[in-house]
């Protein structure tokens, strides 16, 4: 199946689209298409309907009534019929689309789907029932049917525990972010360090290029406040509000204060949960509940810290809201109205640097250990990376690690692969390394650390007496390095 010229990367789900609709089953299949807003899932399913001559149907915020309405009209037209086309319920409506594929294979999307069983809750129990494995309508049919939905928690729980289409899927693809490397080739970012700071602002978010910014993406490091004041800064860009809208968009958020209060925390560095509870003033268990929430829309992750399995941290999964949060959310009428930005920026800069460009700066580096580093690197794959705390009772204190790299050993345990530390405005040098040896000769009375290698990551540079030592466990990474540049 040809991918379109202009759809950029998407090669795995492209592929496992065109294997699902192209599957040769001789009964209906059902798949699922999940993803956060704006990662590209219509441009993707449109032209998956286009190449294949298949139907796509854009559900829209409507009643039940109307919304049957759009739908007939939809197979109508794509059906050539001579007659209007009416459906009575969903029941119909759902054979009809089974009727589509009654002669070939053909892709039949609908977009935005929680939209529909908003206004028609009994909506997934009834294609349960349409695709039930002995029903001639199923059996007959050769239509491949895509439900395709952004607001994450719903679409997440669409196939599990006892949800009605558990079992029925054949296909769950959830689109993703670009990773850092592919988002700066997708804004044509050739400079290592400026394609880091438009990442730790808008993340791997397509539309954030194409629709929000139409395409303006800055020129040089010199113009980085420039475009900053006319696009995230800006009250008249669509990249201003965004972060709000992306918490707005989620169906099980009922008290949007705490939801943002609990992103604050995060942002601000508060990573446990009772550090959350502390920041907006709850017990640990009140804010269990938003913290699940903000982790299936994909808002945060959870963390198992690297040498404490009982210890879980939380991070802050989107660039844009851990910049609202940092830079937007404590000035925000300030910034609403527009008044002398270039100074609220200036003002902003220590917290962007320390809670927007240093924690993603982190997670780079993390990024790149576990997905883009090579075997000679660390003397194998990486099979986990994580961050961690390391006690230190000599001392009385805690030491944190940036990176921790394990991989899978011959006998099934792990084996430490790597401890490393990530600086983005300091220039590294033998202090760092001591600190990690010290680290490491900890971690030697829990682990085999002959083989652990040291690995001290920059954004910045790196000190000559660093660069001029020739060890074998000491492994010096910087920006141009983490983009393959």
């Amino acid at each position: 199946m040809p991918k379109p010229p202009d759809m950029f990367d998407r090669e795995r789900e492209w592929s496992a689209l065109g294997r699902f609709v192209g599957s040769g089953q001789s009964s209906a299949t059902l798949g699922v298409v999940s993803g956060r807003r704006r990662q590209g899932k219509t441009f993707l399913l449109e032209a998956l309907s286009e190449v294949t001559g298949g139907l796509f149907i854009a559900a829209e915020q409507a009643s039940e009534a109307e919304s049957l309405r759009s739908f007939a009209a939809a197979v109508g037209a794509f059906a050539r019929s001579p007659l209007p086309v009416a459906f009575e319920d969903w029941r119909q409506a759902i054979d009809a689309l089974l009727a589509i594929g009654a002669d070939r294979e053909v892709s039949v999307v609908i977009d935005e789907f929680p939209y529909l069983v908003r206004a028609s809750p009994q909506l997934p129990s009834i294609i349960q029932a349409a695709l039930a494995p002995r029903r001639p309508e199923f059996t007959s049919s050769r239509t491949r049917l895509l439900l395709c939905g952004s607001a994450m928690s719903f679409m997440g729980g669409l196939l599990a525990g006892n949800a009605p289409l558990r079992g029925r899927a054949g296909l769950e693809l959830v689109v993703p972010t670009l990773d850092y490397r592919l988002a700066a080739d997708f804004w044509g970012i050739d400079d290592p360090l400026l394609a880091f700071k438009v990442n730790s602002v808008v993340g791997g978010t397509p539309a954030y290029r194409r629709q929000f910014t139409a395409d303006d993406a800055p020129a040089s490091l010199g113009d980085f406040d420039a475009w900053m004041l006319r696009h995230p800064l800006n009250p008249a860009s669509p990249l201003f509000r965004e972060a709000r809208y992306l918490l707005s968009e989620e169906s099980d958020i009922r008290d949007p204060g705490l939801y943002h209060s609990v992103l604050a925390a995060v942002t601000a560095g508060n990573a446990t949960t009772g550090g959350i509870g502390g920041f907006v003033g709850r017990k640990a268990g009140d804010v269990a509940h938003p913290l699940h929430v903000l982790e299936d829309a994909g808002l945060l992750r959870r963390e198992t810290d690297a040498f404490r399995q009982n210890r879980t941290v939380y991070r802050v999964n989107e660039p844009l809201i851990a910049f609202h949060q940092a830079v937007l959310r404590p000035s925000w009428t300030d910034w609403e109205r527009g008044r002398d930005p270039e100074r609220l920026w200036a003002r902003a800069q220590p917290r962007f640097s320390s809670q927007v460009l240093g924690p993603r700066f982190e997670q780079v580096c993390r990024e790149w250990a576990r997905h883009f580093a090579e075997e000679e690197d660390f003397g194998g794959f990486a099979d986990r990376v994580a961050s961690g705390t390391v006690n230190d009772p000599g001392n009385r204190t805690a030491h944190e690690v940036d990176v921790a790299v394990f991989t899978t050993g011959d006998g099934g345990g792990e084996r430490l692969l790597a401890i490393g530390e990530a600086k983005l405005n300091e220039t590294v040098g033998l202090a760092h390394l001591e600190r990690l040896e010290h680290i490491r000769g900890l971690l030697s009375r829990r682990y085999d650390t002959s083989r652990t290698r040291l690995a001290l990551f920059s954004g910045s540079e790196f000190a000559p007496s660093l660069r001029s030592l020739r060890r074998e466990d000491v492994v010096l990474v910087d920006l141009p390095r983490l983009y393959g540049r």
